[in-house]
């Protein structure tokens, strides 16, 4: 994790600050990966042409949730449910929690950054799920989701 942090950082800084990225077209709806996803429930994910971060104060842009930022909480959320649970009940509402503290505080980082973090966490589960079946672990993802109900056959009495 410490070394990560100083390159999210500077990732941070580079897609912030760059000029080149400004208003550089990107796939979609995204059209500047220096600015936060214009996509949010205040203009129902782009179907009115307004910007709700011009729209609500600084203090008010994480209610502006975009898609990307919505995708990187799931990705993330589906990350910490590949892991075990850890024992200690405060650590684990702890990690159930972080998605969401993660998911509103990135409404308002740049569309580039958000991508950026959700496609590492899309490549981690993935990894992590092909290391585990390699090494011959069973892999409890369904059953930490509590989706097992739903795969179990049906008994016939």
């Amino acid at each position: 994790m410490l070394l990560i942090i100083p390159v999210f950082f500077s990732l941070y800084k580079v897609i912030f600050v760059t000029l080149e990225l400004r208003h550089a077209p990107f796939y979609g709806w995204i059209h500047d990966l220096s600015a936060p996803d214009p996509t949010s429930l205040v203009n129902l994910f782009g179907l009115f042409p307004f910007d709700p971060h011009a729209v609500l104060p600084s203090f008010l842009g994480f209610l502006s949730i975009g898609i990307w930022p919505i995708l990187m909480g799931i990705t993330q959320w589906l990350q910490t449910k590949l892991n075990p649970a850890p024992t200690d009940p405060v650590q684990a509402r702890m990690f159930g929690l972080m998605p969401i503290v993660f998911t509103f505080m990135f409404a308002t980082f740049p569309a580039g950054l958000v991508i950026y973090y959700t496609w590492n966490n899309l490549l981690s589960v993935a990894q992590q799920y092909y290391i585990m079946r390699r090494q011959g672990a069973d892999v409890h993802l369904i059953s930490n989701l509590n989706l097992a109900r739903f795969f179990k056959p049906k008994s016939s009495t």
